[in-house]
């Protein structure tokens, strides 16, 4: 008889190895005594540290000290007391589809994994529609849709030669798109290119995505931490939740890695706005619910819990909400200032071409305008490292690494340049 399971595996073809990781592990490996971590997507003090929010720290010595404190499980949905003052936070208190009871909350594990139930979900209920991804994004997305063997296509959205957003290709791409698709949106600081729509321009997206009876899926990992703003941050959410309001559901991945602190904890949230309808809306809850509590329940059992009860202690504690908004504002003005630091420096070095879009554009990552062969030469030559996209994350920029960082932009692209 023949064995055949001693190979069946042998032809697995391997993938290449996560570019943002691949990064780190050469930046780890450089024994150069001075040298830069552009890539990571982790919020960096002025020191170059991660920093512990003063809310979390706070927010975790009263979790501890509770009398019912423990490690027992989570319902199958999560901490209600969680998912119920998430929802405010990135809906609105006042949230029209809160106060009519037409949002659905489940904990998810941070933003991916709420994307990742919305794509079971999807593929469940609506397998023949297109997932449509912005060019570039988050390369994670195209893999959480794809794994679940849904289609994915993309709409423009930088446009490298103004670096500026491709408002036109945008449109043109939800207007031509096939009717009922699913538009995955990033609701502020957009990942990778730091770069959002204006709020008119939000207007006419939406106006679009209404128009071709689209389904928006919004991706908000950054509300907050973008503008130091709660409510700015969460504008085109909150705009779309009104103007669909009869329309179509509203997915929305929510993730507190970012604005919490709290990344290697895993704590999100998936809410799906129902639309306003004839129907009773409690058996249609109720049964959507049951659906996402079975994805829940086979994947992970139940979400973890010590994140969940930190998070819900800060948006449930009024002191420690108070706090959360200073840490907020800490961590936003220290980014836009390195930014507008950054910019001034290569414009003081003469460096060859506009860097405005530094400025321009918020949250954690800026899209450089870098090319493959700069960020290669930034890293061999000046221990700078950044993706080959060119795609920097600000948070790694400090008062002791700025002007470094700057001189070495400013010696690759005039390298480039006399090529």
């Amino acid at each position: 008889m023949v064995k055949i399971s001693a190979t069946v595996y042998n032809d697995v073809e391997p993938i290449k190895t996560d570019i943002l990781f691949a990064t780190k592990q050469r930046y780890l490996k450089d024994t150069r005594g001075f040298k830069v971590d552009l890539g990571v997507g982790a919020y960096r003090a002025d020191n170059g540290k991660p920093w512990i929010l003063p809310s979390v720290r706070k927010a975790e010595r009263l979790v501890q000290e509770e009398d019912d404190y423990d490690h027992e499980y989570l319902n199958i949905c999560g901490l209600d007391s969680l998912t119920n003052s998430a929802a405010k936070v990135i809906l609105g208190e006042d949230c029209p589809a809160l106060r009519e009871s037409r949002v659905i909350s489940v904990q998810s594990l941070s933003g991916a994994g709420a994307l990742h139930v919305a794509a079971k979900f999807i593929k469940k209920y609506t397998p023949e529609k297109k997932i449509y991804l912005s060019n570039p994004t988050w390369p994670i997305h195209q893999s959480i849709f794809e794994n679940v063997d849904l289609e994915t296509d993309s709409y423009p959205y930088w446009d490298a030669t103004n670096k500026s957003l491709d408002f036109e290709g945008f449109i043109k791409a939800i207007d031509h798109a096939p009717r009922g698709s699913i538009f995955v949106l990033h609701a502020c600081a957009h990942n990778p290119t730091g770069l959002d729509p204006t709020q008119e321009q939000w207007h006419q997206i939406i106006e679009s995505i209404q128009k071709g009876d689209h389904i928006p899926l919004f991706d908000s990992a950054y509300q907050g931490f973008a503008s130091g703003d709660l409510e700015r941050d969460a504008y085109a959410i909150r705009y779309t939740i009104n103007q669909l309001r009869d329309c179509a559901p509203i997915f929305v991945a929510q993730s507190f890695a970012k604005n919490v602190g709290m990344y290697g904890e895993r704590v999100g949230c998936l809410h799906l706005v129902l639309p306003a309808q004839k129907e009773d809306i409690v058996p249609i809850k109720d049964a959507i619910t049951s659906q996402l509590s079975r994805i829940i329940r086979s994947e992970i059992s139940t979400p973890p819990a010590y994140g969940a009860k930190v998070v819900s202690k800060i948006f449930t504690t009024p002191e420690l909400k108070e706090q959360w908004y200073q840490d907020l504002v800490t961590m936003s003005s220290r980014i836009i200032s390195v930014r507008t630091r950054l910019r001034d420096l290569l414009a003081e070095y003469n460096t060859p071409g506009n860097w405005d879009h530094i400025v321009q554009q918020c949250g954690m990552f800026s899209f450089t305008g870098l090319t493959p062969e700069m960020t290669k030469r930034l890293e061999t030559e000046h221990a700078v490292y950044m993706v080959p996209t060119g795609r920097a994350s600000v948070a790694g920029l400090n008062t002791g690494n700025v002007q470094h960082v700057a001189k070495a932009i400013n010696e690759v692209v005039n390298h480039f340049m006399k090529d």
